[in-house]
C-alpha cells in the first residue's frame, strides 16, 4: 500500500498513546523509521553573509518529513544553480520528532475471520512529521543582499511543496 495523502496527518492532535501499568514496554513505540531528511545544513557554513531569509508558516500544522525534504531539494537544485555551492547557507531549523502511525484494516474476501478491526488500534509506524505553529520559521538562508531576489524564488519555489501557505521575511544581519 502506497502512502496515504497529507490531509491525513495535517492537523496537530495529541496521537493516542497507549500507557500500560501493568507491562510499561507495551508503552513504546518500537521500529522508529529512519529519518527521509538527509541533509539539515547546506552550502558555505563558514562564510559571513550579510542577510537572512526565513520561510515562515502562516497556519499551525503537521508537516510529513518527505513534504520538507521536496521542499529542501527544490530550493537547494534552485540556488545551487544560480549561486554555486559557495554562494549561500541553508539549513532547515524544525527536526521530525513526532512518530506518524497507522492501522491498516485487512480488505477482501475472508478479512472478517481474522482482521480485529479497530479494537486495540495502536498502529504501526509509519513516517515521521514536524508539528509547526503559526508564525514559526520552517527554513533560513543566508545570502548577500545581491543575492536576495534568487533567495527570494528559492524558497518562493519550495513553499509550493509543503501543505500550508508561507511568507517570506528577510532580515539583514549587518
Amino acid at each position: 500500500m502506497g502512502l496515504r495523502p497529507g490531509r491525513c496527518v495535517r492537523r496537530i492532535k495529541r496521537p493516542w498513546t497507549r500507557v500500560s501499568q501493568r507491562v510499561p514496554k507495551k508503552s513504546y513505540v518500537v521500529g522508529v523509521p529512519y529519518p527521509r531528511i538527509h541533509i539539515f545544513e547546506m552550502g558555505s557554513k563558514d562564510k559571513q553573509f550579510d542577510t537572512e531569509v526565513l520561510l515562515k508558516v502562516k497556519n499551525s500544522v503537521q508537516i510529513r518529513e518527505n513534504a520538507i525534504e521536496a521542499a529542501r531539494v527544490v530550493a537547494n537544485k534552485y540556488i545551487e544553480k544560480k549561486l554555486g555551492k559557495e554562494g549561500f547557507f541553508m539549513k532547515i531549523l524544525k527536526y521530525p520528532h513526532q512518530i506518524l502511525r497507522e492501522h491498516s484494516l485487512a480488505t477482501g474476501a475472508g478479512a472478517d475471520r481474522f482482521s480485529m478491526g479497530m479494537r486495540k488500534a495502536f498502529g504501526r509506524p509509519k513516517g515521521r512529521a514536524v508539528i509547526i505553529h503559526a508564525g514559526e520559521s520552517l527554513m533560513l538562508i543566508r545570502v548577500n543582499k545581491e543575492n536576495l531576489d534568487i533567495a527570494k524564488e528559492a524558497f518562493r519555489r519550495s513553499s509550493t511543496k509543503l501543505p500550508t501557505p508561507c511568507e517570506i521575511t528577510v532580515r539583514f544581519l549587518n
